[in-house]
């Protein structure tokens, strides 16, 4: 059992302050993400918990106790590092029995432990190979089995995928979301990569610039991002912002675009006549419309992935992005006739970031 709470968080470096008054509580046997760009705080954040930095101000909290002072190897946590840290002249097996041995575990449990772990990483015929040996999705799951046998409270890792190719990530992606199932234990994951995030996690904390700006489920920050930095960090391609201005007439609301062009808005999408919003549609909302039915866009570049099309193009100095399931031939200089899914557009104050919606 591990819940883990973090309580007003402060981290400075000197006078530079990396992390800003964070809190966030995580619940047993859940599996979080921290994700955001590069420098965002997110390892400095799970290297707190770990115990590998300081806390300058505020408290963490493991199972209602406060472990800011409590040494690293005392915090029943165990931490998987993007680097893997295998050590090159042991073997697998020595590898995942080293902190074991460290703790006097009698050479029965430690065999049992490993044997154990082995199976569920289907690691067994690799317990007498070298780090050099192996594959590097091979590497990562030592790493993960060094981290099981200890049976911690807690795992916390550090974007253990990031050295990996494409295909390996994805398949590795796939075999720690059923770890997590199968271990039952409280997990918290840090990436850039939002995708990962959004596949692996229950809930996912969206940080940046060392503050947090939403915690939810997948489908709540994809759903219903509470600013643009997320609403624009979370998707690929990322979410269409068009820039306007807030109008109100005869008891609605629209968004009026430079050229004249408006959008009605839903009830509880109100704000202040005549404020500078950001009206925010991702591309598989935009659907294609007869002509002059819809925002006219003329498109610059085509992109076929095989399921899906991508059509690019600029409106009033905007680059958007429109996404098309069904397959369709365009070329660069067509003009296609947008029409947004009202249902599921977002007006963002445009100075503030934050998004209007009231309920």
């Amino acid at each position: 059992m591990a819940q883990i709470e973090v309580r007003n968080l402060i981290k400075r470096f000197g006078d530079l302050e990396i992390l800003h008054s964070l809190d966030l509580q995580i619940a047993d046997r859940e599996l979080v993400a921290l994700v955001g760009p590069s420098g965002c705080g997110k390892t400095t954040l799970l290297r707190m918990i770990a115990g590998l930095e300081e806390v300058t101000q505020g408290e963490i909290v493991l199972n209602d106790q406060v472990i800011n002072h409590v040494r690293e190897k005392d915090r029943d946590i165990a931490m998987v590092f993007q680097s893997y840290a295998l050590y090159p002249h042991m073997t697998v097996f020595a590898n995942m029995s080293f902190s074991l041995r460290m703790k006097k575990m009698p050479k029965p449990e430690q065999k049992k432990r490993i044997k154990w772990a082995a199976e569920m990483l289907e690691l067994t015929d690799f317990l007498d190979r070298y780090p050099r040996q192996l594959s590097g999705g091979q590497r990562q799951r030592v790493a993960m089995g060094r981290a099981l046998v200890r049976e911690p409270a807690a795992f916390l890792l550090d974007e253990p995928l990031s050295n990996l190719d494409a295909q390996l990530r994805v398949q590795m992606r796939t075999e720690l979301r059923a770890l997590h199932l199968r271990l039952k234990t409280t997990m918290v994951y840090v990436t850039h990569d939002q995708v990962e995030a959004m596949t692996l996690a229950d809930r996912i904390v969206v940080m940046h610039n060392g503050y947090i700006k939403q915690i939810g489920s997948p489908d709540e920050v994809y759903d219903k991002p509470t600013n643009t930095f997320v609403a624009g960090f979370i998707g690929s391609p990322s979410m269409n912002m068009l820039p306007g201005h807030l109008r109100q007439r005869d008891g609605k609301s629209f968004v009026e675009f430079p050229g004249g062009f408006e959008m009605e808005l839903r009830e509880t999408q109100r704000g202040e006549d005549g404020l500078a919003v950001l009206y925010g549609i991702r591309p598989e909302d935009l659907h294609l419309g007869a002509e002059n039915e819809g925002m006219p866009l003329a498109v610059d570049v085509v992109e076929f992935t095989g399921r899906e099309i991508e059509l690019f193009g600029m409106r009033e100095d905007v680059q958007v992005c429109v996404l098309l399931r069904e397959r369709q031939r365009f070329s660069p200089g067509d003009t296609v006739w947008m029409k947004p899914d009202q249902a599921r557009s977002h007006v963002f104050n445009a100075e503030t970031g934050n998004n209007i919606e009231t309920a």
